[in-house]
């Protein structure tokens, strides 16, 4: 039925592999551990390296503007962009789809398409959609607009959007 030594010595075998496992991480928390150790918590290991900022960098991360990416985008590369919005907008003016059309979109007032019911924050919105709220919008649309519809992730890469602008404004 109930064996007694069995079980003391299966209970002693997790107590002993326990004891491994916790002194096997002291272990190797002690030996890799490179951040503050002790009652001396500011100390930390290691050595500062200073060296001298010239400021090339914060321009090397900018990369070019919007404008400029805009005026050297490449409309076919804007119209396969496109294909990512294919499933809800239509290009051709008045044809709405779950999303409204983007026939003259460029510079068109925000929430301005009759027939289309938007959300209430953007219907709201002041403004037209210019090269600057496109980009946004286009980067984050439910950051840019908090409240829309519209289920769209957003478009990463400042060149994609570019091209899809300069692709947008040729629809007129």
């Amino acid at each position: 039925m109930f064996d007694t030594m069995t079980f003391t010595k299966v209970l002693g075998g997790f107590c002993g592999a326990l004891l491994i496992f916790l002194l096997a991480g002291y272990g190797a928390e002690n030996l890799y551990h490179t951040g503050p150790k002790g009652h001396g918590e500011d100390h930390v290991q290691g050595y500062v390296i200073e060296v001298e900022d010239d400021g090339a960098d914060a321009a090397e991360d900018e990369g070019p503007d919007l404008l400029t990416l805009i005026a050297q985008a490449e409309i076919d590369k804007g119209e396969r962009v496109y294909g990512k919005c294919r499933a809800c907008h239509k290009l051709e003016d008045g044809a709405n789809g779950t999303g409204p059309h983007l026939f003259n979109t460029v510079n068109r007032d925000k929430g301005s398409i009759d027939g289309f019911t938007y959300s209430s924050a953007m219907a709201e919105m002041p403004g037209n959609w210019g090269y600057v709220e496109l980009d946004a919008f286009l980067e984050d649309p439910k950051g840019y607009v908090r409240g829309t519809k519209m289920s769209f992730s957003g478009l990463k890469k400042i060149e994609d959007r570019a091209n899809l602008i300069a692709y947008l404004e040729t629809i007129q």
